[in-house]
């Protein structure tokens, strides 16, 4: 089970003032996992929908287990929306209109076809047990000395941030960030070992 959101009984409980800054730090919470210079994958085992896929959808890249759950926003049907990133985030990622018609039907949609809108990544078979060791295995190779973690921060900074600039500032931004990467330790190493014919162990740095 990856995650349903909030719970309902609690919301129905509060008064609207609470349900405002609950939304107003989750909106902060997940802004922070997307600006993190750390690659980070959703494993999605189970159902994601609500708030759980509000989490999802912050996350760099979203991997599923076939048959495990099912995705969706179905706020509509408590008359409220998908209010701590859903519609600006599922927009992004899948469409005006696509997300449009999947938030305001409330329907519940397997991985397959979250694939099939690249809402998700991946959808892998297996048991949980596998699921866990292969997003392991999966991950592992995002990390020191087999990827330059400094390159994956930086571009992971130029996609997020460039994507709410116009052009010619993300072009800018893209040009700063390859600048503090050519002078960085990890490039010297990963330049030099392509011109050697080596693989790069790479430091961080």
């Amino acid at each position: 089970f990856f995650s349903a959101g909030a719970s309902i009984s609690m919301l129905d409980s509060v008064t609207p003032g609470f349900k405002y800054f609950f939304c107003l730090h989750a909106n902060e919470t997940l802004s922070r996992l997307e600006q993190t210079p750390k690659l980070v994958i959703a494993a999605l085992n189970g159902h994601a929908v609500g708030g759980g896929l509000e989490i999802a959808m912050a996350a760099d890249i979203r991997i599923g287990r076939k048959d495990s759950g099912q995705v969706g926003l179905p706020e509509v049907s408590l008359g409220v929306l998908a209010g701590t990133g859903g519609t600006a985030r599922l927009s992004r990622l899948v469409g005006k209109a696509k997300a449009m018609e999947i938030m305001v039907t409330g329907r519940k949609f397997s991985y397959e076809e979250a694939k099939e809108m690249a809402l998700v990544h991946d959808v892998w078979a297996g048991s949980l047990e596998e699921f866990r060791q292969d997003i392991m295995d999966y991950a592992g190779q995002f990390t020191l000395p087999y990827a330059a973690s400094k390159a994956i921060g930086n571009i992971k900074r130029s996609v997020q941030s460039g994507m709410e600039i116009p052009l010619e500032y993300h072009l800018a931004l893209e040009r700063e960030l390859q600048s503090d990467l050519f002078q960085s330790g990890d490039a010297k190493k990963g330049i030099a070992a392509y011109v050697n014919r080596e693989v790069p162990e790479f430091e961080g740095n």
